[in-house]
């Protein structure tokens, strides 16, 4: 009893150091929220909420429109299914709903996190997986993709949530659902379908085929109950991009908006679009196979996550969650890196930081700026700073992590 109470004594002041600054960070990102406050005061939580009452009312949904001073009027995209999934909210007054989503929001947050811990470093406790992820949290709530997912009220770490429980628990442990959390995500909003390629490529057929079923019968289910919403939505609201917004729009962090932002107002090329996305779309996939067969799910997971963004028509900022598990997989696995090498790294990874940090929409106001073309270096930069970002971590994130470790310092010391 003795030698316990003395390791416990021996444990405190470290444990006491951490929560101290866990605390400390915390609260500089409380501090930030209340200096940058809430720009856009729950804009698409309003939409959806809106047009779930406008639903509830008896009108068509997807005949809601919310007007917007630059996009001009705003629709529900979602799928009939995501509309069933959140029509709830109406029963509650905004207010609630937006402090529930709000909580919902930096919870699922500090849980993905928390599961990136626990998925990169196997060996580590719960205890210091938690710590870690206290202190990783602040940091993460302050970047342009998560601040824009707590302003403007959007649902993407739900989906996300779903995403890496089927990734970091279901298919790690051979649960045979695994794949309804990738499979229910994807009937909610179609992106995450990637996901699904992704477990065909890796030939992880029985999660395929559950993702698929899962899928198909919440798509089916959503139909029976809603059946005039369906009809609208897969045979015209689905195909008509007016209703998400301008490709050219700053926000718009793909390739697509990318190529539009060259040659704005006009339209970008079909052929050169598509070609690209052919192009990020294979390469994205290779490395992530290539990751996976290695042993590093989650690095394969983070590259699809990251070409999912690049080859989406519309990609806003709040939809680039895959820039934190990159940041942190690179941090982890740096750590058996050459001195020299993880000193550029960690400033590669401070610049990466920054970008997100500054972001593309949150400090600079394009309105003026948006039908004309980025052609300028400055404003190819800051307008594409995402897209450009997304670019090199698909490239340069290392799909065999631990061989990518052991060359840099093989080649660390034939240089010495």
């Amino acid at each position: 009893m003795g030698a316990v109470i003395s390791n416990l004594g021996h444990s405190l002041p470290g444990s006491r150091r951490r929560a101290v600054i866990c605390s400390a960070l915390l609260a500089l990102a409380v501090l930030f929220y209340g200096w940058y406050g809430n720009r856009h005061h729950f804009f698409d939580l309003h939409i959806y909420y809106d047009a779930l009452t406008w639903w509830a009312d008896g009108r068509s949904l997807y005949d809601y429109a919310r007007p917007d001073p630059v996009q001009g009027a705003l629709y529900f995209t979602y799928t009939p299914l995501a509309a069933m999934v959140m029509w709830p909210m109406v029963l509650l007054p905004f207010g609630w709903v937006a402090v529930l989503f709000t909580v919902a929001t930096v919870g699922l947050l500090a849980q993905t996190t928390y599961a990136i811990f626990r998925t990169a470093l196997p060996s580590a406790t719960r205890s210091s997986a938690w710590w870690l992820t206290a202190a990783a949290v602040p940091a993460l709530l302050i970047i342009e993709p998560i601040r824009e997912n707590l302003t403007l009220g959007q649902i993407n770490l739900v989906l996300i949530a779903m995403i890496m429980f089927d990734f970091c628990y279901a298919l790690s442990r051979h649960r045979w659902y695994a794949g309804v959390g990738i499979g229910l995500a994807a009937a909610i909003k179609l992106i995450p379908a990637i996901f699904i390629v992704y477990l065909a490529v890796t030939r992880r057929w029985r999660a395929f085929g559950v993702a698929v079923a899962s899928a198909a019968v919440a798509t089916l289910l959503a139909a029976v109950i809603a059946p005039r919403e369906s009809r609208f939505y897969w045979t015209s609201a689905l195909w008509d991009s007016d209703r998400v917004g301008q490709a050219f729009y700053t926000g718009n962090q793909s390739i697509k908006g990318l190529l539009a932002r060259l040659v704005a107002p006009a339209p970008p090329s079909t052929v050169l679009w598509a070609a690209l996305v052919a192009v990020v779309t294979v390469a994205g996939l290779y490395r992530a196979v290539k990751a996976h067969r290695a042993g590093h799910d989650l690095v394969g997971v983070t590259l699809v996550g990251l070409t999912s963004g690049l080859v989406s028509p519309i990609t806003w900022p709040h939809h680039i969650y895959w820039f934190i598990p990159a940041m942190i997989l690179l941090l982890l696995h740096a750590r058996g890196w050459p001195a020299r090498r993880r000193f550029v790294l960690w400033g590669a990874l401070a610049a990466l930081y920054a970008a997100l940090v500054w972001g593309t929409v949150s400090f600079l106001v394009w309105t003026g700026a948006e039908a004309t073309p980025a052609v300028t270096p400055h404003d190819f930069l800051l307008r594409n700073l995402l897209v450009l970002c997304s670019l090199v971590l698909l490239v340069t994130l290392p799909a065999d992590p631990d061989r990518a470790a052991v060359t840099a310092e093989q080649q660390d010391l034939t240089v010495s």
